[in-house]
C-alpha cells in the first residue's frame, strides 16, 4: 500500500534521486529539554487542523530540523487512533521536508500536532501539510525582512 506523492509525479527521475525522502533517527525530536524549550520560547503557525510549533536550536546539531509529532488523547481516545494520526504526519513531513529543508539556514526544533476530531484522509492531510510548511517560510522570509531592515544585532558570542 504506497501513498501517491503529487508533487513527485511533476519531478524528473533524475531530481528524485537527489532528493532525500527519509526520515532518520537523528531528525526525530526526543530531548526533553528541546521540548521544553520548544513550548516556553517557540513560536506556531496553524493551517486548521495542523499546528507546527517552531524555535530555533542554539547548539550545532548535524541535522539541520528535529521534528516530533503529537495526536491530543483529548480527542482520540484510543491509543490506535492516535499512532494511525501521527503515523501519517510523520508521512508527510517526510515528503514535504524538502520545502523547511530549502528554507532554513540554521536547525530548528519543530512539533507538529494534529488538532482536531475530525478524521481527515491522507490526502486532505498531506494537502494542508504542504499549505503549513508553505505559511512557514513565508513567515520566516518575513521575519529575515525585518531583520534586515531593523539596526544591526550584535552577536552576543563575539563579546
Amino acid at each position: 500500500m504506497g501513498f501517491n506523492c503529487n508533487f513527485a509525479d511533476k519531478l524528473s527521475p533524475f531530481y528524485l534521486n537527489l532528493m532525500d525522502f527519509n526520515y532518520p533517527k537523528e531528525e526525530k525530536l526526543k530531548s526533553k529539554i528541546t521540548i521544553g524549550l520548544l513550548f516556553s520560547e517557540g513560536k506556531s503557525v496553524s493551517k486548521y487542523p495542523l499546528r507546527l510549533v517552531y524555535c530555533p536550536l542554539n547548539n550545532t546539531e548535524q541535522e539541520p530540523i528535529k521534528m516530533g509529532v503529537s495526536v491530543s488523547k483529548k480527542y482520540f481516545k484510543k491509543a490506535v487512533d492516535r499512532n494511525y494520526f501521527k503515523r501519517v504526519l510523520r508521512e508527510t513531513y517526510r515528503l514535504n521536508k524538502h520545502l523547511l529543508l530549502d528554507a532554513l539556514e540554521e536547525p530548528y526544533g519543530f512539533m507538529f500536532f494534529y488538532q482536531t476530531k475530525e478524521r481527515l484522509t491522507y490526502e486532505e492531510i498531506n494537502t494542508k501539510t504542504i499549505q503549513l510548511f508553505e505559511k512557514f517560510v513565508a513567515q520566516l522570509a518575513q521575519k529575515k525582512v525585518t531583520q534586515s531592515t531593523d539596526s544591526p544585532c550584535t552577536d552576543i558570542s563575539q563579546k
